[in-house]
């Protein structure tokens, strides 16, 4: 049994699938960390210095009561909160990560798309199917007179 699963972790999709996993993994704190500290303080900023991470709604007060403002100031109050400024963050990140495979996605698509064949140099014989050049009168194969048509 353990021979099977060495030979199990040792296949190549397995190990392609681990080094995926890995590298995705760490993209995805590249991409919160662009969200959070790249893309998110503009837009903070141009909507009049908002921190989308304080945006929060209390469901219940905590020990000391509100107003809170900040998130922080209502956890350490022990108050229970839906953190929508996250959630924003998250379908951020989201929609740039998801932008990120697109491209990709489409770059190895135009990779994998053939080129149109070019123009055909020659032709088939229709006499005895052997290939001439395109603008042959005649087939030096079975000595057929070939009109400009065929």
């Amino acid at each position: 049994m353990i021979k099977e699963f060495r030979e199990f972790i040792m296949r190549g999709n397995v190990v392609d699938m681990a080094i995926g996993i890995i590298v995705g993994a760490a993209f995805g704190t590249i991409i919160k960390s662009l969200v959070e500290d790249v893309i998110m303080p503009p837009i903070g900023l141009l909507l009049g210095n908002i921190d989308f991470t304080n945006f929060f709604a209390v469901l219940k007060i905590g020990k000391v009561p509100g107003p809170y403002e900040t998130l922080a100031a209502a956890k350490a109050a022990g108050a229970v909160t839906i953190n929508y400024g996250f959630f924003i963050n998250t379908i951020i990140s989201f929609l740039v990560v998801a932008f990120c495979v697109f491209l990709l996605v489409r770059y190895i698509n135009k990779m994998r798309h053939e080129p149109a064949p070019a123009d055909p140099d020659t032709k088939e014989c229709p006499y005895c199917l052997s290939v001439i050049p395109l603008n042959a009168i005649k087939c030096a194969h079975c000595t057929s007179e070939i009109g400009k048509g065929d």
